[in-house]
């Protein structure tokens, strides 16, 4: 296809916006609030990857989620803990 890595320069991140910006979400929004040892990382962020790509708001899609909700009725809400209780996601039963 003749695709090739092109390699940015040592601290340059603006050379990168994208990858930092992921990776300064992931340190504020997950990282920096959990002590992490060994494999715990790898499940650490395959559960914010799904939350991130599934439930979380993005402004880009007009404060909607990837996985659309649709609108709830009435009735008692309830919350379900994401991440061990880092996030939490709310909706009605």
């Amino acid at each position: 296809m003749g695709i090739r890595d092109r390699p940015i320069s040592p601290r340059s991140p603006w050379q990168n916006p994208y990858a930092e910006r992921l990776i300064g979400t992931l340190r504020r929004e997950c990282l920096d609030h959990v002590l992490i040892f060994g494999e715990h990382l790898r499940r650490i962020l395959a559960l914010y990857s799904s939350y991130y790509n599934q439930t979380r708001t993005h402004l880009g899609l007009r404060k909607d989620a990837p996985l659309r909700r649709g609108v709830q009725g009435s009735g008692t809400i309830i919350t379900t803990p994401i991440l061990f209780g880092l996030h939490h996601h709310y909706g009605r039963i």
